[in-house]
């Protein structure tokens, strides 16, 4: 034992014990290692303090090793599970943050490795992880990038490829994921330092992954990368690293649950079969997991069975025709018989009828999470009770459902995979994804009207439940079935720019408005994808392209004699004529959404369209009529019960209140509006608010409390002040009499609100920049473009306005 334990060093807590316990025991490092059937190289690094937290299974197979029992057990238990409370650090992606849901078995050893690959200097610039369909690919590299991320200080970020997937897409979704908003910035957002880029499903798209990964190994030098895929990258950097099945049992192993537990394979199997065994069932169990191979998802296949059968039973029962992965007749021996995940979907698939084949089938269609009633509209006529079915699908393992939300079912991967190729070899696929594309119009359409209001972010949970399949059912109606193309992305704009999609979703409509197979599409259909068109632009700063969309959409709205429609038109040509200075056609359509509202007696259209006129009162200078419309919007608001507009108002109240010269009193319902806010969620209007209180708490001599507001508002790093921390800032000059520091930020403030959505931002700014400014001909400049602005704005100085500047203006 000396030579074993000759650098070994004393360590604390996990490390301490597991090293006191194995000597107690007079075992070897590589001896306990066998006898609880994992790596000697985790047992070295576990008492050395090298390795995480050892996983749950490790410390019971070391347990059961070290012949621990009772309390002296549940100490060495619990001193695994507090060995290290310190996690890596996260880096500033959101992939650390996606959590790990499912505890991987047996994979220690490999993750040492990997782990030691990815952090060795020298190591290899990628890694990927290669075989079949369900040895457990991705969970393996997650895991090990999740490891290993304390040495990649420029961060950790995770790409799923799609079917289809171009390199500018990649690289896009590469780009967005480490945070910066094209491929070319991210030389200097990693800055030099090391980053790891997780990349799974590299088969879907094989030729665009691999130049998505060559071009960014060659532009950046400190990048690396894990990726997971049927087969290789195919790069020379790259190191392949293939993925085996668990371990199983050997035919000679005894009878006795301590040693058959010992085995990964049947670990997994225990652990999903979620149940106890009996004495009887162990020497089948051995058997079962052995003729599985070890492949993860198999065993998980066998598992699910034991709902209602006994590991005998299941074994007895579908081991020779749909658990048995053994290829008869290849001529190999047994122990080298090639595992086919293929044959055993096949053979669950051919348990089926011929109904039931069909409708597994259609369901392979869906490529995520799906509903009951999806499912029923997708298999329609051919099956009378699909709760039956799936029923059925689930007792031969073919489907997983998860919670008790309504998208809870999904047929495994290779499942789906298996039934789309039997539809496309039946001559099925076409009419299998049309049915698809239609049953996802229907959900998108009937989520369309819940997609406002207070039902917005339970509406969006829904369309995020299935939308890898609205891409999908997109994709394909756009080509063979543009009508039903048109009616998902008609009914998806608010749902894309509530998720900041919006360029993505204008792209969809205009691709298909334009299309001139849509020609004959349903009027109404094609006047709200308009309609979508001009909301999506409006969200990116490109609305005034899109005024003629939505005047067309008015006009058939108007035809087709549909209020809904009409309001809804009117009040988006009042936004998109505010971004082009049409002040006065943006007051008309607000005043035609009021009065259609009214007519309708529709009270969140009412409270939306005398808050969008309220600015048009300030705009006019006629603060009274202002806090009318606002008082009008609180109460309607209130009474159909939409927080957030009424927050929204009580924040405009706030700024009215100081507009009229009254800080104090600003200040108060801006605290209030706050909370609301906050309570609601809205960074963007929160922002706006602060700059409204900070401004009301200097202009009323709390300088102290007016710069700790400004603290919150200002940038990060060294990015120049916005228009709100701006102003904030020149107030508090201003109060201070540091007047030339006022003019300052004034001037920046004019500057950083130039051509916004709200011409009255920039008014303010160059009133405060006028009557603060020592410079003359900076003062006349300003003055000119307020002149200016406020001819070509239609606005009216406000009497504060008029007073600070007296003979200045």
């Amino acid at each position: 034992m000396a030579a074993d334990d000759a650098d070994d060093r004393t360590g604390s807590g996990f490390a301490a014990v597991l090293r006191r316990h194995r000597l107690t025991a007079k075992l070897t490092q590589e001896e306990l290692a066998t006898r609880a059937a994992i790596g000697v190289r985790t047992v070295r690094d576990l008492e050395r303090g090298r390795a995480s937290r050892p996983q749950r299974t490790t410390a019971e197979l070391l347990a059961a090793a070290l012949s621990l029992a009772g309390a002296e057990r549940e100490s060495f238990l619990a001193a695994a599970r507090g060995q290290s409370t310190e996690e890596p650090p996260t880096p500033p992606t959101g992939f650390l943050r996606v959590s790990q849901t499912v505890e991987l078995i047996g994979r220690d050893d490999e993750i040492a490795e990997l782990d030691a690959l990815l952090t060795d200097p020298d190591g290899p610039r990628g890694l990927t992880l290669v075989g079949i369909a369900g040895v457990g690919k991705t969970s393996l590299a997650f895991v090990v990038a999740r490891q290993v991320a304390r040495a990649y200080p420029g961060g950790v970020a995770g790409v799923v490829i799609t079917d289809g997937s171009t390199v500018g897409e990649m690289l896009g979704s590469i780009a967005a994921e480490f945070g910066v908003g094209r491929p070319d910035d991210l030389r200097e957002r990693l800055g030099g330092r090391p980053a790891l880029l997780f990349v799974d499903a590299v088969e879907r798209s094989p030729e665009a992954a691999a130049e998505s990964l060559a071009r960014l190994l060659e532009r950046l030098p400190e990048l690396r990368f894990i990726a997971t895929g049927r087969h290789p990258v195919g790069l020379r950097s790259e190191r392949v690293w293939p993925v085996a099945p668990l371990t199983a049992p050997p035919p000679e192993i005894t009878n006795a649950m301590l040693d058959v537990s010992a085995y990964p394979a049947v670990g997994l199997f225990l652990e999903r079969l979620g149940r106890q065994l009996e004495a009887d069932e162990v020497a089948p169990l051995a058997a079962l997991v052995r003729r599985l191979g070890g492949l993860p998802l198999a065993i998980e296949l066998a598992a699910a069975r034991g709902r209602v059968l006994t590991v005998p039973e299941i074994l007895d029962r579908y081991g020779d025709r749909v658990l048995d992965l053994d290829r008869p007749g290849s001529g190999l021996p047994a122990r080298e018989t090639v595992v086919s995940l293929r044959e055993a979907v096949a053979a669950s698939y051919r348990l089926l009828d011929a109904d039931e084949q069909r409708a597994l089938r259609r369901l392979a269609m869906f490529r995520y999470r799906w509903s009951l009633e999806l499912a029923e509209q997708l298999i329609g006529e051919d099956h009378a009770d699909v709760v039956h079915l799936l029923d059925r699908l689930l007792e031969l393992g073919l489907l997983s459902v998860r919670g008790r939300r309504a998208f809870r079912f999904r047929l495994l991967d290779v499942v789906r995979d298996f039934a789309a190729e039997r539809a496309a070899a039946e001559g099925e696929l076409t009419e299998a994804r049309r049915r698809h594309a239609l049953a996802l119009a229907d959900l998108a359409q009937r989520t369309a009207p819940d997609l406002i209001g207070v039902r917005l972010a339970e509406a969006a949970d829904r369309l995020d439940s299935v939308a890898g399949d609205l891409g999908s059912a997109l994709v394909f109606a756009a080509g063979e079935d543009p009508h039903t193309a048109l009616r998902i992305a008609a009914a998806l704009p608010r749902w894309w720019r509530f998720r900041g999609r919006d360029v993505t979703g204008r792209q969809w409509l205009r691709r298909l408005v334009d299309d001139p197979r849509t020609a004959d599409a349903d009027p109404a259909v094609r006047a709200w994808a308009r309609i979508g068109l001009a909301q999506l632009a409006l969200e990116h700063g490109a609305g005034a392209e899109e005024i003629g969309s939505a005047a067309a959409a008015l006009e058939e709205f108007e035809r087709l004699g549909s209020s809904a429609g009409q309001l809804t038109a009117h009040t988006q040509l009042a936004s998109l004529w505010m971004t082009t200075g049409g002040f006065g056609e943006a007051r008309r359509h607000g005043e035609a959404a009021l009065l259609l509202a009214r007519r309708g007696g529709r009270t969140r259209e009412i409270a939306i369209a005398e808050n969008n006129l309220t600015w048009h009162e300030i705009r006019e200078g006629d603060l009274p009529a202002a806090r009318r419309r606002l008082a009008a919007v609180d109460e309607l608001a209130g009474a159909c019960g939409e927080l957030r507009l009424r927050a929204v108002a009580l924040a405009n109240l706030a700024e009215v209140a100081r507009l009229d010269g009254r800080p104090e009193e600003a200040e108060r319902l801006g605290r209030s509006a706050m909370t609301e806010l906050i309570e609601v969620g809205d960074p963007n209007h929160r922002r706006r608010l602060l700059a409204t209180i900070g401004q009301a708490l200097a202009e009323s001599g709390l300088v102290d409390e007016a710069s700790a507001v400004l603290d919150q508002l200002r940038p990060e790093g060294d990015q120049p002040p916005d228009g709100p921390a701006a102003v904030v800032e020149a107030a508090i000059a201003l109060r201070r009499g540091e007047n030339k520091r006022a003019a300052e930020c004034f001037s920046a403030a004019v500057e950083a609100y130039d051509g916004g959505h709200d011409p009255r931002d920039t008014v303010e700014a160059l009133v405060g920049l006028i009557v603060s400014t020592p410079n003359a001909e900076e003062r006349e400049a300003a003055d000119q473009r307020l002149r200016d602005l406020c001819r070509t704005g239609g606005i009216t100085l406000l009497a504060r306005d008029r007073e600070r500047l007296g003979d200045l203006f």
